[in-house]
């Protein structure tokens, strides 16, 4: 199946707030082994409330009308999904990136996602490594996944990822957009 991604911005003023909350630079080894002078860190806006809020009012619209559950990916999508789960009324599950080894075993903590469509909620997308291995692993437990809600997508532009894998990426933001937004 082959997925646009799809990134828009929905509203400048959060882009041009995330981007002086979050944009760092220097030198940065994210998870997908690649190196970048530009990182944005989620875990600033995540921890304010306002800033959180705004992001995942963003996402509201985003999320499919036949989504059944959320599932926020560890650690970055749990806030996201838990506040967008406040604002939808959709259940969630907290998905680990592995099994924990201890209590229930599981892999996916909250509803049985066994037969229901879930909607991933992540932070930030680059190569979506974690978002394929949370779409994999849920659906060996029997859920559909067919997208991902991300606040920022900093995939290379013109690139999908995710499409091999079946997914449609639907983002609040992309890397252009917050580095525009600060003027670079």
């Amino acid at each position: 199946m082959d997925t646009p991604m799809v990134g828009f911005v929905t509203d400048t003023a959060l882009a041009l707030d995330i981007e002086r909350c979050c944009h760092l630079t220097g030198e940065f080894l994210l998870r997908s082994g690649r190196t970048s002078h530009d990182y944005f860190d989620k875990y600033l806006f995540e921890a304010d409330p306002r800033l959180l809020r705004r992001v995942v009012e963003a996402m509201v619209p985003l999320v499919p009308a036949d989504t059944d559950l959320l599932g926020g990916l560890e650690l970055g999508g749990v806030p996201l999904a838990a506040t967008l789960s406040s604002l939808t009324g959709l259940s969630t599950l907290f998905v680990r990136k592995q099994p924990k080894e201890y209590g229930t075993r599981k892999l996916a903590e909250g509803p049985d996602p066994s037969g229901r469509a879930v909607l991933l909620v992540e932070d930030v997308i680059t190569t979506g490594g974690a978002v394929r291995a949370a779409a994999t692993a849920l659906r060996e437990l029997g859920a559909t996944v067919e997208t991902v809600v991300c606040a920022i997508n900093r995939s290379e532009p013109g690139t999908e990822p995710l499409a091999a894998d079946g997914l449609e990426v639907r983002s609040v933001l992309t890397g252009a957009d917050l580095l525009s937004a600060g003027g670079r």
